[in-house]
């Protein structure tokens, strides 16, 4: 948008002093992006717990909803126009949370709240369930998009699907207007993504990155997703650039031999990704 301010952004999950996961990764995606953004921590850690053991440091809960509160009634709301909610610290966040996006939505209700429904994966659940529970009965019935991989679709709708039809009719079961299932699809060369609406199912298709696989890509998929369609683009244009900016990620994290996503070296790509993705878009 030349000349025109973004809107700002609301980003609520963890932040890690090393890294490129949860909020340190949708921040920079998004600033890069030309968006304003409001950042609140659940939780920080030193490095993502797949590095090793650290300790966590999650603010204390009458200060987390004390912040919100404060949050709620800044004069300044009427700046955001999306939202973007990830990884929680504690179950008891999930309300608080809650409460500000309804104060966003009051100010502007055509806000875009993006919930990254952050709770497990491979089948198996690596949040506490009364963490996941919040999760489900809080924030993802207040969300227009939904970012999950097939285990946190399992969770949401409350039953496992089985196969591609499965997965659609339990994204179309849940009460956002867009579910974007991340890793719909692994093959050994390829990996899928759908992007599922009440009318269509737009799939991402694109080849594998060969190399050790980088944490935070779910975080930057949302963040960058959200940006796109905040832009005003077409579902099957935000997914295609979104699928490209994530595998030119990875693309320069095996490049550069790091184990982080290198997002301040790839960041053009974020912009503009050249990584080719295949996109079909099946009307219902």
């Amino acid at each position: 948008m030349p000349g025109r301010q973004k809107p700002a952004v609301l980003v609520i999950t963890s932040t890690v002093a090393r890294g490129s996961i949860g909020g340190r990764a949708a921040t920079f995606a998004l600033e890069r992006l030309g968006f304003p953004v409001w950042q609140v921590a659940t939780v920080t850690l030193p490095w993502h717990p797949g590095q090793g053991r650290a300790d966590r440091i999650v603010p204390d809960a009458a200060a987390f909803e004390t912040l919100l509160s404060d949050l709620a009634r800044s004069p300044k709301l009427g700046e955001i126009g999306g939202i973007l909610t990830g990884y929680l610290g504690a179950p008891g966040q999930a309300a608080a949370i809650a409460g500000l996006i309804d104060a966003v939505k009051a100010a502007r209700p055509d806000a875009l709240y993006l919930c990254d429904p952050v709770m497990g994966d491979h089948g198996t659940l690596y949040v506490p369930q009364a963490t996941a529970e919040a999760i489900r009965d809080h924030l993802a019935p207040r969300a227009d998009l939904l970012t999950p991989n097939p285990t946190e679709l399992a969770f949401l709708a409350r039953t496992p699907p089985e196969g591609r039809d499965g997965l659609i009719a339990a994204a179309r079961s849940l009460k956002a207007r867009r579910v974007a299932v991340t890793s719909a699809a692994v093959e050994a060369d390829w990996t899928e993504t759908l992007l599922v609406s009440a009318d269509a199912t737009i799939a991402a298709r694109h080849a594998q990155i060969t190399g050790r696989v980088t944490n935070g890509t779910g975080d930057l998929f949302a963040a960058l997703l959200l940006a796109r369609l905040l832009d005003g683009l077409s579902d099957a244009e935000a997914l295609r650039l979104t699928a490209g900016g994530v595998m030119a990620a990875l693309d320069g994290a095996v490049r550069l031999g790091t184990d982080e996503l290198p997002l301040a070296s790839i960041q053009d790509a974020l912009v503009a990704p050249t990584i080719p993705v295949t996109i079909t878009d099946d009307r219902a």
